[in-house]
């Protein structure tokens, strides 16, 4: 059995896949997509979020390790503020 051939490319940015799925989302609420667009609008949502998780990710790694031991919780920040 052949494997699906996806005919949508990943986007070249996450704002760019933030404002395809926008758009996605608008098209889906606004319910004049036939069933077979909504179920292909919710696949390719759903490849998007993936997307977008996946570059959140690898920048929350590469923010800690270029904060390495000075990453602290968000508390300390404000109580080392108040003594001042």
């Amino acid at each position: 059995m052949a494997k699906k051939q996806q005919t949508a490319e990943m986007p070249a940015s996450f704002e760019e896949a933030m404002a395809e799925l926008a758009q996605l989302v608008a098209q889906m609420e606004a319910g004049t997509l036939p069933l077979e667009a909504s179920v292909a609008a919710y696949q390719r949502g759903s490849e998007l979020i993936k997307y977008c998780a996946a570059q959140l990710e690898r920048v929350d790694n590469q923010v800690k390790v270029l904060q390495g031991e000075m990453l602290k919780p968000f508390a300390a920040d404000t109580d080392v503020a108040g003594d001042s």
